[in-house]
């Protein structure tokens, strides 16, 4: 017959051993949600500058777009380009 202290002591470090790894992956899980945050801050000012372009950018980015336009129906109508 084993002692009983041995079956407490196995207890007590299963649950040491378990509060160590629950404390480490909060630890984990915080870190990995302030990354996602700091990376959405980033996408946010990147796109807060992108808004403030000058009105020749403006411009150019139209007539972009319309060539882009002009293009895609060319393709549709079947004209080779």
């Amino acid at each position: 017959m084993q002692d009983p202290q041995i079956y407490m002591i196995v207890a007590g470090a299963g649950l040491t051993g378990l509060a160590m790894l629950s404390t480490t992956l909060l630890a984990a899980w915080r870190g990995w949600l302030a990354l996602k945050r700091q990376q959405m801050a980033i996408a946010s000012e990147q796109r807060d500058f992108g808004g403030q372009q000058s009105a020749a950018g403006q411009r150019i980015e139209i007539a972009d777009l319309k060539e882009r336009i002009r293009k895609l129906e060319a393709i549709a109508a079947g004209v080779d380009l």
